[in-house]
C-alpha cells in the first residue's frame, strides 16, 4: 500500500516531534489529550458495542473524574488503583486522574485472592475505582489488603441492579455532582514527562506480578512510535481486544489513537469466534495483536468472512514463524509489524519490513547508536559467560544469548531509560553491572535472542524456559512450534522437569485436546521422530482438560513444572516416550517407580 503525500508529511512531522521529547519536559499525556479536544474533534473517539463517545464527550466525563478526585484530596503523585474490564469508563478514569498528575495503578482483572492482595499492597493507593463487574473478584481480597482503601464502584452500564459492598460508594453518583469543566492545568504544575503516569503489572507467569513504573514519556514513546509505524491517522479505526491494564492494549493502542486522532473500538474480552465480526462491525483498519490470540484465530473453522474486512496493517508481538505466513495469507493481512519489547524494558526493536519470524531489525551500520546487545549466556550454569577480564562477551551472528539494554548514566537521557518497579529490590534484580566496562549498567530482558548477519533479530526463548537435556540446550518455544503441526494439539505448553538421578531436565509437553480426542501415542512418536532431534522430543506428555493462561494469554507453566509427572498430584492422562515400542505409552504407577529408581532409562 503506497503512502499518500499528506500522510507521508504527517508521518515525518510525527517522527520529528517524537525526537523532541525529554524527561524534564512539562508536556504530559493530559496535555496531549486536551490538545486533541481543542482541535475541535467532534468525531467519535471511543466505541463499544452500541456506544459511541466523541472526543468532546470523553473530555467532559474525564473532567468530572478530575474534579471529583480533586475534591477527595487526590493530587499530583497520589496513586489510585483501577480495577475494571475493558470499557470507555476505564480510559475516562485514568485520563481524568492524569489531569491532576495522579498515578493510576492498572490492576490485572484476572487477579483474585492472594495475587490481588499483593497487587493492591504494592500499589500503595488510598483509593480504588472498581467496576461493578469485578466486585466478586474484589471480595476475594483479604481485609488486610483493603483496609484503609476508599472503594468507589463504577456501575457496569450493562448491569441492571448493583449491590454495593459495605463501605463502598457509587462513583457515578459522586461524578454526577462534579463539574464537567476542565480543571486549571496549574493543578498539575511541576509535573514532567518523566513522572509516573501508570503502574503496570507484569503478567506473573512465574510468580507474583511486579508493578512497573510507566511514565508519561514512555507512553508517548510507545503510543506515538507505533502510531508512526502503522501511520495511524484520523481516518483509521483501531480494534482493541487486548486488556487495557497491559501495555499492548492500554498504552500502544490507546496511545496510537491519542496521537493520530482516530477511533478506538474496544471489546471487553477477546473472542476468537467474534473477532472478525467485530472488525467488520467497526470497519476497523488496524488492530493490535499478541501471538497467542493469532493462534486462537487460526484454530477457528475457516469461513467466508476471513478476508472480508478493511484491515490494512496490524502490529504486535509474539507472532511466531510457524504460523506467520498461514495467518497472513488466510486472513489477507497486507502488512504485519512485529516488535520486541517489555513493559519495564529500556530497549525495543521493530520489524517494519515484514520479514517472517523476525522480531526486529537494526542495520549493522547503526550499531554505534544501538543501546541493545546480545551477550553470551550459559543455560546450564544459569550465568553470563565472562572473559578473562571479567567482562561479558557479545554474541556472534546467529549465536543465541541474552538481550540487554544499556542504562544511561544521565537521568535526563531519553534512550535506554529504565524506570524500574515500585520495589527497589525488584528493580535491582533486573540490572546487570560491569558488563563491558567497570561501572556500566544494563537492563536484563531475561530473553534469549539471536541476530543474523543482515541485522534481523529472532526470539529464541525465555531464560529459564530453555533447559539442558542429554548435553544439549532445548528451547521450549522451538519445540512447541515444531510439534504444533501435529493434529489435535491446542494450547501447547513445553517445559523441563527434574528426574531423580538424572542430569538436566527432561522435556515435558502439556496440551489441550480441543475436541477431547484421545492421544495417539504411536502417531505422535513418529511425528516427533521426523521433526525433532531425539534429545528435544518430549519425554513426558500430559493431556489437559483446559489450560491456565494469564490475562494476556500467556500460558502458565510454574504449577505444571511443580506437578511434573507425579501421578499422586496429576489427575490428567500422562504418557512416557518409549523408544522400544516407538510410542508414547500411558504412565502407570509401576512405570513411574521404574523411572524414579533409575531402572527405566530415559
Amino acid at each position: 500500500m503506497e503512502l499518500n503525500p499528506l500522510r507521508a508529511v504527517r508521518r515525518m512531522i510525527r517522527g520529528a516531534s517524537l525526537l523532541r521529547l525529554k524527561p524534564g519536559s512539562d508536556y504530559t499525556v493530559a496535555d496531549r489529550f486536551e490538545e486533541r479536544v481543542d482541535d475541535g474533534l467532534e468525531r467519535v473517539f471511543l466505541r463499544q458495542e452500541d456506544r459511541a463517545l466523541s472526543w468532546v464527550e470523553v473530555e467532559a466525563a474525564a473532567n468530572r473524574v478530575a474534579n471529583w478526585a480533586q475534591g477527595e484530596g487526590i493530587g499530583r503523585g497520589d496513586v489510585v488503583a483501577l480495577l475494571m474490564e475493558n470499557r470507555p469508563e476505564y480510559i475516562i478514569s485514568w485520563i481524568g486522574l492524569a489531569k491532576l498528575g495522579a498515578i493510576s495503578a492498572l490492576i490485572n482483572t484476572n487477579l483474585s485472592g492472594r495475587a490481588l492482595d499483593h497487587a493492591l499492597r504494592t500499589a500503595g493507593a488510598r483509593h480504588l475505582i472498581v467496576g461493578s463487574e469485578l466486585l466478586e473478584s474484589l471480595a476475594s481480597a483479604s481485609d488486610e489488603a483493603t483496609t484503609g482503601l476508599a472503594v468507589w464502584v463504577d456501575p457496569d452500564p450493562d448491569a441492571s441492579v448493583i449491590a454495593l459492598p459495605a463501605g463502598a460508594k457509587d462513583l457515578q453518583a459522586a461524578l454526577s455532582g462534579a463539574s464537567h469543566q476542565r480543571p486549571d492545568p496549574e493543578v498539575r504544575e511541576g509535573l514532567v514527562a518523566g513522572d509516573p503516569l501508570f503502574y503496570i503489572y507484569t503478567s506473573g507467569t512465574t510468580g507474583n506480578p511486579k508493578a512497573a513504573v510507566f511514565s508519561h514519556l514512555r507512553f508517548f514513546l510507545a503510543g506515538d512510535g507505533f502510531a508512526w509505524a502503522v501511520d495511524f491517522n484520523e481516518d483509521d479505526v483501531e480494534y482493541l481486544a487486548l486488556p487495557l491494564y497491559h501495555t499492548a492494549g492500554g498504552v500502544v493502542a490507546v496511545g496510537r489513537a491519542l496521537d493520530g486522532g482516530g477511533v478506538l473500538a474496544i471489546r471487553r474480552r477477546f473472542s476468537a469466534s467474534r473477532f472478525w465480526e467485530d472488525v467488520r462491525r467497526y470497519d476497523a483498519t488496524c488492530f493490535q495483536y499478541i501471538g497467542e490470540f493469532c493462534r486462537y484465530l487460526l484454530a477457528q473453522p475457516p469461513g467466508p468472512g476471513d478476508k472480508d474486512h478493511r484491515i490494512r496493517v496490524i502490529g504486535g508481538n509474539g507472532l511466531r514463524p510457524d504460523i506467520w505466513e498461514e495467518f497472513q495469507q488466510r486472513f489477507a493481512i497486507p502488512k504485519i509489524i512485529e516488535f520486541y519489547g517489555a513493559t519495564e524494558g529500556n530497549t525495543m526493536i521493530v520489524n517494519l519490513g515484514g520479514k517472517v519470524g523476525a522480531v526486529g531489525y537494526i542495520p549493522r551500520i547503526l550499531d554505534r547508536v544501538n543501546n541493545s546487545k546480545i551477550i553470551r549466556y550459559d543455560v546450564e550454569g544459569d550465568e553470563h559467560i565472562r572473559d578473562a577480564k571479567g567482562f561479558c562477551i557479545e554474541c556472534q551472528p546467529d549465536e543465541p544469548g541474552e538481550m540487554i539494554g544499556k542504562i544511561p548514566a544521565s537521568k535526563d537521557a531519553l534512550a535506554g531509560r529504565f524506570e524500574g518497579y515500585t520495589s527497589r529490590e525488584a528493580s535491582e534484580k533486573k540490572i546487570l553491572r560491569d558488563v563491558f566496562e567497570k561501572g556500566d549498567a544494563w537492563f536484563r530482558t531475561g530473553d534469549l535472542l539471536q541476530r543474523d548477519k543482515a541485522g534481523y533479530y529472532y526470539f529464541v526463548d525465555r531464560i529459564g524456559d530453555t533447559f539442558r537435556w542429554k548435553g544439549e540446550n532445548v528451547s521450549t518455544q522451538e519445540v512447541a512450534e515444531l510439534v504444533s503441526g501435529f493434529p489435535g494439539l491446542d494450547m501447547i505448553n513445553v517445559y523441563g522437569v527434574q528426574v531423580p538421578e538424572t542430569d538436566g531436565r527432561a522435556g515435558m509437553m502439556a496440551y489441550v485436546s480441543p475436541d477431547g480426542t484421545p492421544f495417539d501415542g504411536a502417531a505422535f512418536y513418529a511425528y516427533t521422530a521426523d521433526h525433532l532431534p531425539a534429545y528435544a522430543a518430549p519425554v513426558f506428555v500430559r493431556q489437559l482438560t483446559e489450560a491456565e493462561v494469564t490475562g494476556t494469554f500467556k500460558l502458565r507453566k510454574v504449577e505444571l513444572q511443580k506437578e511434573g509427572f507425579d501421578l499422586d498430584r496429576v489427575g490428567d492422562p500422562l504418557f512416557l516416550r518409549d523408544d522400544e515400542a516407538r510410542a508414547y505409552v500411558p504412565l502407570t504407577p509401576e512405570l513411574l517407580e521404574a523411572v524414579r529408581d533409575g531402572r527405566r532409562r530415559l
